[in-house]
């Protein structure tokens, strides 16, 4: 299971995704809105994706993760739009035989999507806000980019 849309992300349901009669291990994680960062107060984040886009990269991330660790299952959701403070924004599961893989590959997977796939994240804070991650100037400016450089071609 891969998802990246604005319905609330269930540990429950990630769980369920990654059942398998062969394993003997499952790790969640879930990555939540906090209070604080860099030293300011949080109010919300605000996220955006080019969501097919991100889907296909998700789905070849649990294809890898398949190769380096023998695992049964993996499953990865991600929120867009706005995520109040204590809610999930994004969760990834991984089922094994044995914990060690499920720990290794869950972590890899986690590391992988932050730095690889198309989701962008805005964090409001009093004050101001500002994108956060791999391209500060946030998805708009990243897809006129694109669409300029298609026009050239």
């Amino acid at each position: 299971m891969t998802r990246v849309g604005r319905a609330a992300i269930s540990m429950e349901r990630l769980a369920r995704a990654v059942r398998d009669p062969q394993a003997g291990a499952v790790v969640v994680f879930l990555g939540t809105t906090r209070v604080h960062n860099a030293g300011r107060r949080v109010l919300r984040l605000e996220y955006e994706a080019f969501a097919g886009m991100a889907e296909r990269e998700m789905r070849a991330l649990a294809d890898q993760a398949r190769r380096r660790w023998r695992i049964c299952r993996v499953a990865m959701a991600h929120r867009t739009g706005v995520v109040p403070v204590g809610q999930v924004s994004v969760g990834v599961a991984v089922s094994s035989g044995h914990r060690a893989e499920a720990f290794a590959a869950c972590r890899w997977l986690i590391d992988r999507l932050k730095t690889t796939v198309p989701i962008w994240k805005r964090e409001h804070f009093r004050g101001g806000r500002i994108w956060i991650g791999s391209t500060p100037a946030g998805p708009r400016r990243v897809a006129a980019r694109r669409r300029a450089a298609r026009k050239r071609r």
